[in-house]
C-alpha cells in the first residue's frame, strides 16, 4: 500500500474548500434547492385594450386593495414599455396580478 504526503498544506486546504463548495452547489442542484416557487414569482394577465380603455381604468381593475394605483400604472408602463399615448384599442398588453 502506498502513501502519500501532503507537501503543502494550504494547497490541500484550498483544495479541500472548493472541492466541498462544488458538491455542495451540486448537491442543491440535484435536490432542488436553488428553485423559485410560484408564490414569489411574479404574475401577469395579457389582455387586449378596447376602445374607451384607459391604463388606470385598467390599473384600477387588477390593483390589489389598498394599492396606490399609480404604482400599478407605473408598472404596466414599465412592464410593457409604453406610455400613455401610445395605447391603442385592439393592442394587447401585460398586466401584473397583485395579490
Amino acid at each position: 500500500m502506498r502513501k502519500f504526503r501532503i507537501k503543502s498544506k494550504v494547497r490541500f486546504t484550498l483544495f479541500a474548500v472548493i472541492t466541498i463548495l462544488v458538491l455542495i452547489t451540486c448537491m442543491s442542484t440535484v435536490l432542488g434547492m436553488n428553485t423559485v416557487s410560484s408564490a414569489s414569482m411574479d404574475q401577469y394577465v395579457q389582455l387586449k385594450v378596447e376602445s374607451g380603455d384607459t391604463i388606470w381604468n385598467i390599473a384600477e381593475e387588477y390593483a390589489a386593495p389598498g394599492t396606490d394605483v399609480r404604482k400599478v400604472v407605473n408598472d404596466i408602463y414599465d412592464i410593457n414599455g409604453i406610455s400613455a399615448d401610445q395605447l391603442q384599442a385592439g393592442q394587447n398588453i401585460i398586466v401584473p396580478i397583485y395579490d
